[in-house]
């Protein structure tokens, strides 16, 4: 009997379009497969409203207006995927597609010089890509009612996530794990105001905001999202990305200089800062930057743009706004180059208010240890303390190189659930708000602590949780000491007979043949 695929749909739909690939880099695939999901997202939507004024007979169809004033993108019909499916088997069908992508950003201001035109190129098979086109015609990707565009916007993270996982180390750059952004959001909770990311990769924060407020009962219009991305390539799948959810991406802005050199919102005070920047960043321009306002609790050194990044977050702030920025573990630690007075400022400027130690292995793009840093401008004046959350032993071999954190809004997660019932990331984010509020928080030893100055500064502000949290206490089977202590020992005795019976075996074979020992 053959095996039942339980493999979710998007999972599915990947592998399809990745067999496709031959020998096209994933760097360059997956402009070819987002680019196709995202035209047939916006074919979908912009069809379903067509047919909708149609059968009205009240108003023109292929009035532009009417699909500006339901915020619906207008696709010409060239561009209308009925076109594209229709010429899918022709050798031309790369060009088609390239001319599709033009005319919907001459249509749209908006997309302009965002989509990708690069299905004419020499080395796309047309055969593989007029496949392609059939096997996303066949997908249930069918624009028919609001639940259609999370549909289109979980395929496109999936996506995301897995030619980020296909490219390695590059592709960690435009991409961080949904697990770990889901815990920043689930920390620091966006439910209204302005929400920025200096470092805004594919928009995978913003798109996460939109989860968190949407979940809650709000709208989306209760937030409005700003931020920067200095590589064009990863801003233009951000766009995209945040198109089919309906964010407003008008804040969402690219320059080559980035946020240190050109910061693209200079008067910004954010609620809500959520960002994962480069790792231990060198040569980030500080000798330009030296008199920076930024530094307003010390320079940052020019080999690391740890401290750089967390101050222009900081600089960016609201008055009562809150931050929540990976890190490496380094910044917990590191006293080069002024790093450590640096963190002693924060700490004694009461700004730094969580701090959560990372599972190795859940970054695609390396293997350094990380961590969370959550921020406050305006901690509550009877909780000064920090808590230190040692996360580092959490999580579960997603495949054999890869950790993730399990959620208890996935299905597939389950048997990684803790007691309760709760998945990784809800147990964090569960301590982390009990303890703000006061209520059901206590220490455990190996996970949690809540540390007052006085403990911090005995550590020389050293901020790593392993030391505050302690180890866990071992958990008691019940066997007697003297029982366990006579098991070890027989077990020990057997070892050293079948040593002393196999050295005589040794020594058996090698006279026989005119060795002694």
């Amino acid at each position: 009997m053959a095996k039942k695929d339980d493999s979710s749909f998007e999972k599915k739909l990947f592998k399809a379009a990745d067999k496709l690939r031959k020998n096209i880099d994933a760097a360059e695939y997956k402009h070819v497969v987002l680019g196709l999901v995202f035209l047939k997202y916006i074919s979908e939507a912009f069809t379903e409203l067509y047919q909708k004024l149609e059968a009205a007979e009240l108003d023109d169809p292929e009035e532009r207006d009417e699909y500006i004033a339901a915020n619906v993108f207008f696709v010409p019909p060239l561009a209308r995927w009925s076109h594209i499916q229709a010429q899918a088997k022709l050798p031309s069908i790369g060009q088609t597609i390239d001319e599709a992508m033009e005319a919907i950003e001459k249509e749209n201001k908006n997309l302009k010089n965002i989509l990708p035109q690069v299905y004419g190129k020499a080395n796309l098979d047309k055969t593989s890509l007029g496949e392609l086109i059939d096997l996303i015609s066949n997908a249930e990707l069918q624009a028919e009612n609001e639940k259609s565009k999370d549909l289109f916007g979980r395929v496109y993270e999936y996506f995301l996530g897995e030619f980020a996982n296909a490219e390695g180390k590059k592709g960690g750059q435009f991409y961080t794990p949904k697990a770990i952004v889901k815990l920043m959001v689930e920390m620091i909770q966006p439910y209204k105001g302005r929400v920025y990311d200096p470092a805004s990769g594919s928009g995978g924060m913003f798109v996460m905001s939109e989860k968190f407020v949407t979940a809650h009962g709000r709208s989306i219009k209760d937030i409005t999202v700003y931020g920067q991305e200095s590589n064009q390539t990863t801003w233009k799948l951000s766009k995209m990305n945040l198109a089919i959810r309906n964010i407003n991406s008008k804040f969402v802005v690219w320059n080559t200089e980035g946020s240190f050199l050109k910061d693209a919102h200079p008067d910004l005070k954010a609620d809500f800062i959520l960002a994962n920047p480069p790792f231990n960043q060198k040569e980030w321009g500080v000798e330009i930057l030296q008199e920076d306002g930024r530094w307003k609790h010390g320079t940052p050194p020019n080999g690391n743009a740890n401290f750089g990044w967390m101050q222009h977050m900081l600089y960016h702030l609201s008055p009562r706004g809150v931050m929540a920025t990976v890190l490496s573990n380094g910044s917990l630690s590191s006293n080069t180059s002024g790093e450590g007075n640096i963190r002693k400022n924060l700490v004694e400027n009461k700004l730094v208010e969580c701090i959560v130690a990372l599972p190795k292995q859940l970054f695609y793009n390396t293997g350094i240890p990380a961590c969370i840093w959550i921020l406050r401008r305006n901690k509550d004046e009877q909780n000064n303390n920090i808590l230190f959350i040692d996360a580092s032993e959490m999580g579960y071999m997603k495949d054999r190189v890869h950790r993730n954190l399990s959620d208890t809004d996935d299905e597939e997660q389950i048997g990684n659930f803790h007691e309760n019932g709760q998945g990784d990331i809800q147990k964090i984010a569960a301590t982390y708000h009990n303890w703000r509020k006061g209520e059901n928080y206590q220490d455990t030893k190996g996970y949690c602590k809540s540390a007052n100055i006085e403990d911090i500064q005995k550590h020389a502000h050293v901020l790593t949780p392993g030391r505050y949290v302690g180890i866990p206490d071992e958990i008691d089977d019940g066997i007697p000491f003297e029982d366990k202590m006579a098991a070890l020992t027989a077990t020990l005795n057997q070892q050293i007979n079948k040593e002393a019976q196999l050295n005589q075996e040794i020594k058996t074979q090698l006279s026989k043949i005119g060795f002694s020992l």
